[in-house]
């Protein structure tokens, strides 16, 4: 069976809403997909700032929010 090509895209970070993991070491961030008009939440492993480019495999899920 093939698999379909994964479509790259890449969003901006525009907030940094905060840590979550057991132990902290992800960060849940809201960023703003490049070339659409769309915004979503996802968590991001290892260091993030505002402004960094992040690349998203898949673009369709969103993280569940913090409480």
């Amino acid at each position: 069976m093939d698999q379909p090509a994964t479509q790259i895209k890449y969003a901006t970070v525009v907030k940094i809403i905060g840590r979550t993991g057991s132990r902290g070491g992800i960060t849940q961030v809201r960023c703003d997909i490049q070339g659409e008009n769309r915004t979503i939440t996802r968590n991001i492993m290892g260091p993030v700032k505002l402004g960094d480019v992040i690349t998203l495999l898949e673009s369709e899920r969103e993280a569940r929010r913090l409480r």
